[in-house]
């Protein structure tokens, strides 16, 4: 059962921010993670008056965390404080001073390169489910929390197309139609495809049932251990290396923005900033692009004939 708390009380406040349109709009994710954080807080000073609540009480519980933690648990601070002076609960928000930590500056999760591809695919047959992670998340450029959700019904006239969680934007992708040479399209997931069951979802568990986002992203990490990519090697990284490709190839970022699904060119230009120079200077290799072009036909006459 619910804790009952007194009214004016933080514990009370986070209660109802939990029911309300601002906590409850977020991305799941979002929503996942500042859910306990959000429960820590209450455990820690929720009988506390909320009207007492002051700048320094947050900058002092924020103070025993990293700077990447402690800027998460502003976040949510500061989106509970909005929330409560708009709904009258406090007077001010005390959050709004409280400043961001200086964190180090990071290109955050690690882009693959061809050479980790190579790696995952030579260990990982095309009959394995990992593999077929591997290429459905290759192909679309979905983040693995999406690509547990993707299935043969969000595939329309050849285009896959699908809403993200985090954001919330749309992507599409060529899937069963040849796509342009930057896109580097190949017959690895129809190849998957033809050998894994049927189901709603391409993703499925051992026993057909679709796979949750978060025990997905630890099974395929183990997958990339097993074959002999680094600890910093994850889901994620797939998505950098695509969109690194597409911008070595030529790609305008208009293009790279549709298939990843990013919604501004500053987010573009981070995904893909791990993309060759020299090869941004100088352009695709013509004989990888002349040896790709024909074989497009093929993939999108297998890929078809396994969706058919």
């Amino acid at each position: 059962p619910a804790v009952q708390h007194r009214t004016g009380t933080i514990g009370a406040g986070i209660r109802a921010y939990l029911a309300s349109d601002a906590f409850l709009t977020l991305a799941p994710s979002t929503r996942s993670g500042w859910r306990r954080g959000l429960e820590d807080i209450e455990a820690s000073y929720g009988k506390g008056r909320f009207d007492d609540l002051e700048t320094r009480h947050i900058r002092k519980d924020l103070s025993p965390f990293d700077p990447h933690p402690a800027n998460t648990r502003r976040k949510i601070w500061r989106s509970l404080c909005r929330w409560a002076e708009d709904a009258g609960l406090i007077r001010e928000d005390p959050a709004r001073g409280v400043r961001t930590r200086a964190t180090p500056k990071t290109d955050g999760r690690i882009a693959w390169t061809r050479q980790d591809v190579a790696a995952f695919r030579k260990h990982w047959p095309h009959d394995t489910p990992q593999r077929l992670a591997f290429e459905l998340m290759h192909r679309t450029c979905a983040a693995i929390g999406d690509a547990c959700r993707l299935g043969e019904g969000m595939v329309k006239d050849g285009w896959l197309t699908y809403r993200r969680q985090k954001s919330g934007s749309e992507a599409t992708c060529p899937f069963t139609v040849p796509g342009p040479d930057w896109y580097e399209a190949d017959d690895h997931l129809a190849k998957c495809l033809s050998m894994a069951p049927r189901h709603m979802t391409f993703l499925v568990t051992a026993h057909g049932a679709p796979r949750s986002p978060k025990s997905a992203a630890q099974w395929f990490s183990r997958a990339c251990t097993a074959a002999g990519l680094s600890d910093s090697k994850t889901a994620h990284g797939i998505r950098k290396h695509r969109a690194a490709v597409f911008k070595e190839n030529g790609a305008a970022a208009d293009q790279r923005m549709a298939i990843l699904g990013h919604e501004t060119a500053t987010e573009a230009a981070r995904y893909s900033k791990s993309a060759d120079l020299r090869r941004v200077v100088t352009g695709t290799e013509s004989s990888h692009l002349q040896n790709q072009s024909s074989h497009n036909g093929e993939n999108v006459n297998k890929i078809r004939g396994n969706l058919g």
